[in-house]
């Protein structure tokens, strides 16, 4: 017998939303990977360095599952509740979590470090990575690409303009990535299949991501999520499609003149 939308729905408004564990949603809902395994290359690029800064860490959870950090680690994060499990995870392993506006600018001299890591940034602020990157050194991250979850954002926004479809395009970042100064060393996309089983994944994904429905509550959406778990019911899983950017740039050693 299948849970009432009331049951879904209620239940997915009142779990912890904080930190970047996803684990809540096994069995509700299913997103691929990228096949380059970001987590990996993190670690084989943090074992090279002397010091490193990983901007919006989140939770703390992917940089908490690398094996080795550098002699001087620091990780950045906005909301408090994430600052606090950061902490936590990262601290009793010596890197120093700063809680910080995700603004310009960073906390840190220039030329402080010499790696640059961040996955899943909500904004990238590219002249004060290039700022606190010393010379030689590199940025190298996984973002949110373009049109991500676009599906679902337009059940409940309706069509989304053209402009939006660009944010956050390989091409405009590493534009951007240029004009602060740093040289692409490597650029891969790709387009990857998520699906909710049901509404309450959906209210859990929403409250948690909270860039994709911009102000969602569930009072607010109560009868789109009513529509939505109709849908569900008569079809089977939301079909949306995630995309992911793998991105790598470097400081040059010398100024251009």
């Amino acid at each position: 017998m299948s849970r009432t939308f009331e049951d879904l729905v209620a239940e997915a408004g009142a779990v912890d939303v904080s930190g970047w564990d996803f684990s809540w949603l096994e069995g509700r809902a299913t997103e691929e990977r990228p096949s380059w395994g970001y987590q990996r290359l993190l670690g084989d690029r943090l074992a090279g360095a002397s010091a490193g800064l990983d901007v919006q860490t989140g939770g703390g959870e992917v940089l908490a599952g690398v094996p080795v950090y550098p002699p001087t680690m620091v990780a950045t994060e906005a909301w408090p509740p994430n600052v606090a499990r950061a902490t936590g995870l990262l601290h009793p392993r010596g890197v120093v979590v700063v809680a910080d506006p995700e603004e310009p600018p960073l906390p840190f001299s220039d030329g402080a470090f010499d790696l640059v890591t961040s996955r899943h940034p909500a904004t990238v602020w590219w002249s004060e990575i290039a700022r606190v990157l010393r010379p030689g050194g590199t940025y190298f991250a996984q973002h949110v690409g373009p049109e991500t979850v676009f599906e679902l954002i337009e059940f409940f926004l309706g069509p989304l303009s053209g402009d939006l479809r660009r944010r956050r395009h390989p091409e405009e970042e590493t534009a951007e990535a240029r004009a602060a100064g740093l040289e692409i060393v490597d650029v891969r996309i790709e387009r990857l299949r998520m699906e909710f089983f049901d509404v309450g994944a959906v209210v859990y994904f929403l409250r948690k991501v909270i860039w994709t429905v911009p102000g969602f509550t569930v009072e607010g959406y109560r009868e789109r999520l009513r529509d939505l778990h109709d849908l569900m019911e008569a079809e089977g899983p939301f079909v949306a499609h995630s995309c992911r950017t793998l991105i790598e740039a470097r400081k040059p050693l010398t100024r251009r003149s």
